[in-house]
């Protein structure tokens, strides 16, 4: 599984995160879901990595990545601190501006990264979400209830 991949862990400012990468090309992360861990990615990845450098990472309190203290408002697993997280990642790697996608939760994430970091995310692929900010507007008492 991964082969030709090289497994580490990142510290970030705040927490380390576990990752997988591989590949020479334009730089994409990967951004799993729940419950996955960066894993979930293992059989699109050798094929991803003929044309991206692939960085598939845990988010912070999945799989082997960190756990900190949420906190008493839980701010610690904010998708904020998650997208500064992977962009410290991708940082650290040497990627100043990259490609992202996510599935789920990591679709949430990476969204996040979007918004917070424009200038050096390229494009996004949101997966199985509807973007945070369409949802927002859909929004119905009822439907927030049933949620």
């Amino acid at each position: 599984m991964f082969e030709g991949f090289v497994q580490k862990s990142i510290a970030t400012d705040e927490t380390e995160i576990d990752m997988r990468y591989g590949g020479q090309r334009p730089p994409l992360l990967l951004l799993h879901g729940i419950p996955e861990t960066h894993v979930m990615w293992h059989k699109i990845a050798p094929r991803l990595a003929e044309d991206f450098s692939i960085v598939a990472a845990d988010l912070r309190g999945y799989g082997d990545s960190g756990k900190p203290n949420g906190g008493v408002d839980h701010g610690a697993y904010s998708k904020r601190a998650m997208a500064r997280d992977q962009f410290s990642v991708m940082r650290t790697l040497g990627f100043d501006s990259f490609y992202i996608a996510g599935h789920d939760r990591g679709a949430r994430c990476a969204y996040r990264t979007a918004l917070d970091y424009p200038d050096h995310v390229r494009k996004l692929a949101v997966l199985d979400i509807i973007p945070t900010g369409e949802a927002l507007r859909r929004i119905r008492l009822d439907s927030a209830l049933d949620y």
